[in-house]
């Protein structure tokens, strides 16, 4: 029964892993002279606000009698995609010249409903053969100060420029180059204001030029990188990743050098006494040797600490599973919501990984409630994204927002979560649990623990927290930015291989720091390390957070309800990933450092 319920998982687990790709990938579309080629309307939203978005048909546009949507993928779905079939007709190497697409007679509500969405510098998104085309909705200009000049026009003449090579599209962008936009405030001729009825009569045309690209269909990503709607300012920022480089040589070298030249120190005076043992040693000694009858006595709250371990280990599996799939081109830039369905379908198999560390440590730590550490370790994660996830979809749901995800979307991650992220975390808890031996202590804890002396100032835990988490987050300070600007902003990163090195030295940084608190709290005869060891380097997701808002407040132009409840409610969710992935690789390099002082001092 056992194995029949492993295949079933595994089996289901693949078959979610093929229907979340495989709608990503991209297949070459070939047309034929005189082929329509269909345009899909996708959305329009605020240039300043990237997740607030709402159907393009919301706007009083030319549309179909009928709307047809395109199906589309779970990442497309999570990206705020909505496509659907559009009026323009386009024919493969066709060129057309100011085509009527539709005459609309705007109503005032609808006149002020354009008014505000062009002040509100609202973009349009189109897709043409898995290709985005972005523009503007209208045009907005002011000039003077006395007399001050308030001009809003709205584009009704659209220029498609399609690139192709032999029989497929490489490229496609619109521009209203020469075009003259339609005043929104009086005028005459055409999209003039009738008083008689109190609307505006708007004439859509649009034309289409194609032109012959060398660039094979093979290589069209790298042309859509080359041109971009939105303004360019990542580059390769080697000086931050020397200043990064230079500051985990620097810390090697105290860890290395510095630290282990006081141990040795240490291990010198210590091992001097031949005749000691381990249980009765010379009451003069101090320092760390002094408690370790005690470093070994297990913390309060274990099956949180493991159930923190656990998840930290899932997020850093999945974490580095994202990256190396992005440095093998899995996320390129034609590919709508890939990097979502990946991180989907990742998080929900890398599930055993947390049930597995969890409920493994929980055992040799001599935990008793295996079951309810298997429950904690599953939620401690989900439930705060769920909760999150409510709030902020709640608030997209009540503005008609296509970031608010539709009811089989939920169903099916729901789906996804209870069918197999949750049944993967049990069968790794049980895994975990059966393979697990007896926790490896060089010492053995005394029944009755030794009275912790006063602490100086900056051996407090609030000072460890300060130091452990400034430090990792000022060598990833730079590249926050640009990845900030990217997840929030309307940049497309392509920098993984240094995205990677800097996830290492993230790592190399959070360890080192780790070994070295963890060092001076011993020292001073303090063997609550534990808790402490996670919490020094996990600080830094409290760093984190307050980097996003110092981001919101001064590096971007984010605004509105909408926008800022989700800006700050992933943000929040951002930074206890962070906590989770370093205070794991904090205690993991500490129990290590601390498993190899005590086996190298003489306890006969």
């Amino acid at each position: 029964m056992k194995g029949s319920l492993q295949i079933f998982i595994e089996g289901l687990a693949v078959g979610i892993v093929a229907l979340s790709l495989l709608p990503c990938a991209e297949g070459v579309i070939k047309y034929k002279p005189g082929d329509h080629v269909m345009l899909y309307v996708n959305k329009v939203g605020p240039y300043h606000n990237p997740q607030e978005t709402y159907h393009y048909y919301t706007l009083p546009v030319c549309r179909p009698k009928e709307i047809r949507h395109k199906s589309l993928s779970l990442g497309e779905v999570l990206d705020g995609d909505r496509m659907a079939e559009s009026m323009y007709d386009i024919r493969f190497r066709e060129n057309a010249d100011r085509k009527t697409l539709c005459q609309l007679t705007l109503s005032e509500t609808e006149v002020e409903q354009l008014h505000e969405a062009i002040e509100e510098l609202y973009y349009f998104e189109f897709v043409l053969d898995e290709i985005p085309i972005w523009g503007f909705v209208g045009y907005m200009e002011e000039s003077g100060f006395l007399p001050h000049s308030h001009k809003v026009g709205l584009w009704t003449h659209l220029d498609f420029n399609i690139e192709y090579n032999g029989n497929s599209v490489i490229f496609a962008n619109v521009s209203v180059k020469d075009v003259k936009p339609v005043p929104l405030e009086g005028g005459g001729g055409v999209g003039s204001m009738s008083g008689a009825l109190g609307g505006l009569t708007v004439t859509h045309t649009y034309s289409v030029r194609w032109f012959e690209s060398p660039i094979p269909h093979e290589r069209r990503a790298e042309r859509l990188r080359d041109y971009s709607f939105f303004p360019k300012t990542l580059e390769i920022h080697w000086l931050s990743i020397i200043n990064s480089l230079v500051l985990v040589v620097l810390l090697l070298g105290f860890v290395i050098i510095i630290l282990m030249r006081v141990l040795k120190n240490d291990f010198a005076r210590y091992n001097m006494e031949e005749d000691g043992s381990c249980d009765d040693l010379d009451q003069s000694d101090n320092g760390w040797k002094i408690i370790h009858t005690d470093v070994f006595r297990f913390p309060p709250y274990k099956s949180l600490l493991c159930a923190v371990l656990g998840v930290g280990a899932q997020f850093l599996t999945l974490a580095t599973g994202i990256i190396i799939m992005a440095l093998f081109g899995m996320f390129n830039v034609h590919r709508h919501g890939a990097i979502n369905s990946a991180a989907i379908v990742l998080y929900a198999l890398t599930s055993c990984v947390s049930g597995y560390c969890s409920c493994r440590f929980y055992t040799q730590i001599q935990g008793q409630r295996w079951v309810w550490n298997i429950i904690l370790t599953s939620s401690l994660f989900s439930a705060p994204l769920f909760l999150t996830w409510s709030v902020v979809n709640s608030v997209h749901w009540c503005s008609g927002s296509t970031q608010a995800l539709p009811a089989s979307t939920v169903l099916l991650l729901l789906a996804v979560w209870a069918l197999v992220g949750f049944p993967l975390t049990v069968i790794g808890g049980i895994v975990g649990k059966n393979g697990a031996g007896n926790f490896q202590a060089p010492c053995r804890t005394r029944n009755i623990p030794r009275q912790i002396p006063a602490q100086p100032w900056y051996k407090h835990t609030a000072v460890h927290m300060t130091i452990g988490g400034f430090l990792p987050f000022s060598a990833i300070s730079v590249e926050l930015y640009y990845i900030f600007a990217t997840v929030w902003g309307r940049e497309s990163y392509t920098l993984y291989g240094i995205l990677l090195c800097v996830f290492a030295i993230l790592l190399s940084v959070g360890a080192c720091i780790s070994v070295a608190l963890t060092y001076f709290l011993l020292s001073g005869e303090d063997y609550r390390w534990w808790w402490r060891s996670v919490l020094s380097t996990g600080s830094t997701g409290l760093f984190i957070f307050a980097y996003s808002v110092f981001y919101y407040s001064n590096r971007s132009n984010m605004s509105g309800a909408v926008q800022s409840v989700e800006f700050f409610g992933y943000s929040l969710l951002t930074a206890l990933v962070f906590s989770l992935m370093l205070g794991t690789v904090s205690f993991c390099a500490s129990l290590t450092f601390i498993r190899y002082i005590y086996r190298n001092i003489k306890m006969d």
